[in-house]
């Protein structure tokens, strides 16, 4: 409901009595013409009751005003009671009173008759008492019903922001837990090459730093393209070269529409990263990963698959919750909500298929509404 005293609310209350009169006047003629020997024209029964209702609407704002100020609250229903039960009295002579001096000037100008005044004041103020006593309780009805109803809203938009930015912030929070869990497995690399290869591991340095810098860049942001992310992945992959040297083999099958569309911040990198050392590290003549990316209507699947000797039975739950794989499920059901997959699977041919299926989105408000929407 508008603002008590708005041009809205103005409009709302004048619109709502000329259709109530309207309403009445035409009830009251056919009412006439059914049970009466003496029809009234239709003139003067819609002046009659249109005085009636803009009565009503003159106080409106008024009555409207108390219910406002004077609620029916847990803690406060006495006070209001003691203003509203004397304000039924007042108001309703206050109408009886306009509805009075609506009459005298319809029946003046109308029917060419003068009727007196202050009587027919004290007829209806007596005669309909209850009537207009209703006619005020269901204002306050109204008011109270609308105040709630908005209260009600603002409270849940409330809660919408409050949960939208917890999810945030705890998307941030595994961001900070992946960010150093790459960075000790990199420099655990690193460490293990100084013994071995000393320019290799000088060569992983410089490409770390590119790699940090990338990271540090995208701190805080939740969703980027699928071709900011491949780019991560491919100076990634650079980095695990100098280890795996010839042992690496990699394959991207990136379908051309699929590259803008976006995927949440370091998708890839621990579901690769779990290829090498799991799949790729322990075989000793190496192997392939490969990366595809493919659009399917409404959705974009993401396919991590290495040809090494796979996850046994026995040690597949405790593959699963490693931290990269944990936390990138995490992030998963916070940005998608039940509107995802994230399975593990044996290829044919050996080795494991990890899949992601998410919405196919080109904005960040896309994933937004698919949130609030699960």
């Amino acid at each position: 409901m508008p603002r008590f005293g708005s041009r809205r609310a103005l409009l709302v209350i004048f619109l709502g009595a000329t259709m109530l009169g309207v309403f009445s006047a035409i009830q009251a003629y056919n009412y006439v013409a059914l049970f009466s020997e003496k029809p009234q024209p239709i003139e003067i029964l819609l002046g009659l009751n249109m005085s009636y209702w803009y009565a009503w609407a003159i106080l409106a704002p008024f009555v409207l005003w108390l219910a406002r100020n004077y609620r029916f609250e847990r803690l406060k229903w006495t006070r209001a009671l003691v203003v509203h039960v004397p304000a039924v009295f007042v108001v309703t002579f206050a109408h009886a009173m306009l509805l009075g001096a609506g009459r005298v000037a319809t029946m003046h100008f109308l029917a060419g008759r003068d009727v007196e005044w202050w009587l027919g004041v004290r007829e209806r103020y007596f005669l309909y008492f209850d009537w207009e006593m209703m006619t005020y309780w269901a204002i306050i009805a109204v008011s109270h019903a609308f105040e709630y109803y908005r209260e009600s809203q603002d409270r849940a938009l409330t809660t919408a922001q409050l949960q939208t930015r917890l999810a945030e912030a705890r998307l941030q929070a595994l961001q900070r837990q992946l960010h150093p869990h790459f960075l000790f497995n990199t420099l655990h690399t690193i460490s293990a090459l100084m013994h071995r290869d000393i320019d290799a591991a000088d060569s992983m340095l410089a490409r770390l730093s590119d790699l940090l810098r990338l990271t540090l860049e995208r701190v805080g942001t939740q969703v980027v393209p699928l071709k900011d992310e491949l780019d991560f992945i491919n100076k990634y992959l650079e980095i695990e070269r100098t280890r795996y040297g010839d042992r690496l083999h990699t394959t991207f099958i990136i379908e051309p529409d699929t590259l803008g569309a976006l995927v949440p911040n370091f998708l890839l990198q621990p579901i690769v990263e779990n290829a090498l050392r799991h799949g790729i590290g322990p075989k000793v003549g190496g192997g392939r990963v490969e990366v595809r990316a493919h659009h399917n209507g409404e959705w974009l699947q993401l396919v991590v698959q290495d040809d090494g000797y796979g996850v046994p039975p026995d040690r597949l739950d405790a593959f699963n919750t490693g931290v990269g794989l944990t936390n990138t499920r995490s992030r998963l059901e916070h940005l998608y909500p039940g509107n995802h997959t994230f399975e593990f699977q044996t290829p044919p041919g050996g080795g494991l298929a990890v899949t992601i299926v998410i919405p196919f989105a080109l904005d960040a408000e896309l994933i937004e509404e698919s949130r609030s929407v699960a």
